[in-house]
């Protein structure tokens, strides 16, 4: 059996960015469907980081007093060389009205987002399980909707934009065709999640380096640690070989407060993950009848956070566009105007943050009189708060930085 459904806006992915997206939409009385394949929003993440700017403006997006209690503020960073402390930076001395990057489980904020639209049950609904199976049009015309599998049949919505926010691995991006470049990185990340140690403050993330391998430490809610560390591109294989003594001894090197965790916790290689490092380059984020945002549209790497940072400017950014652009009838031609005038005000900001992730990656795999190089760096850089803000804010600080421009939020307007 096939359902139909009509709305203006068919959302497909109920992330961060797709969920903030509806809500918006919702808010300015745009009818939005979010077909999302999951039943439910407790299912395990990596990207629980959210950096200032998107608190930020969570909290005048009214979402952020929905959460409290669900995530936790981190206070420092600090990268360990070698042995010795390089750099540290302290967010308590950063001028700006949130300075603190977050810890914040997307459940919780997917669960309050999700919350925020069922109150416009005009104008929000979502979709799940329900899962894209294939784009609406008609030979070369514009895309004017979704089919969708659901447990009781397909779902057909009927819409004039389809926009896709599922994601680095984005099927709609690939169903409708939109050309882009995948650029693989020189390395891939494995994932695991050990207890938190007694000997660490819990609002500090840490970055060790030893030689060209490096790991992440980030303090997870409520009494966790997520480990990052890289490995080569493609070299998981190689790594499973050597057991699991090879990957025991990587975080020895990296964090010997670890080191009865790890041998503890980690039995099997099901008790990890990987991350395979990659960004995508996407000419034109639009097509007639599609949008992409979030990493559909510009895949980053997980250095500082940025794809759900991205992913919220973006969906903050894109939906008074379509506003205007349904309120001029929302034709083809107008969304397509929507979605260049949107490229344009966002692809600034996402190359930036994608060439200061691109330069820490690069320093990160220095060895040799390479890692001399990149400690003095960083040392002249601990050297000077001008200096931490001015190279930390092009990754959590471009909004709060900058002078008068808006986003309009519904009821207010928000100083972006």
């Amino acid at each position: 059996m096939t359902t139909a459904l009509t709305a203006q806006v068919c959302v497909v992915g109920g992330g961060p960015a797709g969920l903030t997206l509806a809500v918006e939409l919702a808010k300015r009385s745009v009818s939005v469907v979010v077909v999302e394949q999951s039943s439910h929003f407790d299912r395990s993440f990596r990207g629980e980081s959210v950096s200032p700017d998107s608190v930020w403006l969570l909290d005048r997006l009214g979402v952020l007093g929905r959460l409290e209690g669900a995530y936790q503020q981190m206070h420092r960073m600090e990268i360990v060389d070698s042995g010795s402390t390089v750099l540290r930076a302290d967010f308590t001395k950063f001028p700006y009205p949130h300075p603190y990057p977050v810890e914040m489980p997307q459940p919780a904020l997917l669960s309050a987002l999700a919350g925020i639209g069922e109150e416009y049950p005009e104008y929000f609904t979502l979709l799940r399980p329900a899962t894209a199976i294939g784009l609406i049009r008609e030979g070369d015309g514009p895309v004017t909707g979704v089919r969708a599998r659901t447990p009781d049949g397909e779902v057909v919505v009927n819409a004039a934009l389809t926009v896709a926010g599922d994601g680095r691995f984005s099927k709609v991006r690939e169903m409708s065709g939109i050309p882009y470049t995948k650029v693989p990185l020189e390395r891939d990340v494995v994932w695991l999640k050990l207890p938190f140690p007694k000997e660490w403050d819990d609002r500090t993330y840490r970055i060790r380096i030893e030689g060209d391998q490096h790991g992440l430490f980030i303090p997870t809610r409520p009494d966790s640690v997520r480990v990052g560390f890289n490995i080569p591109k493609g070299g998981l294989k190689e790594l499973r070989a050597q057991g699991l003594t090879a990957l025991y001894e990587r975080l020895d090197r990296l964090a010997p407060e670890l080191s009865g965790a790890v041998r503890e916790e980690i039995r099997a290689w099901s008790d990890t993950s990987m991350l395979d490092i990659f960004t995508a380059l996407v000419p034109r984020w639009s097509a007639p009848g599609v949008q992409l945002i979030g990493d559909a549209a510009h895949t980053l790497t997980p250095i500082l956070g940025q794809g759900v940072n991205h992913a919220i400017i973006d969906a903050v950014t894109l939906a008074p566009m379509v506003q205007d652009a349904m309120a001029e009838g929302g034709g083809t031609q107008a969304l397509l105007r929507a979605g260049e005038r949107f490229q344009k005000a966002r692809e600034e900001s996402v190359s930036k943050s994608r060439g200061l992730q691109l330069r820490q990656e690069q320093l990160f795999a220095l060895h040799g009189a390479g890692g001399v190089f990149r400690r003095s760096l960083y040392r002249v850089v601990n050297q000077s708060q001008a200096l931490k803000q001015r190279v930390l804010a092009g990754a959590y600080f471009q909004l709060q930085a900058r002078g008068p421009q808006v986003v309009k939020a519904q009821g207010e307007t928000t100083r972006v």
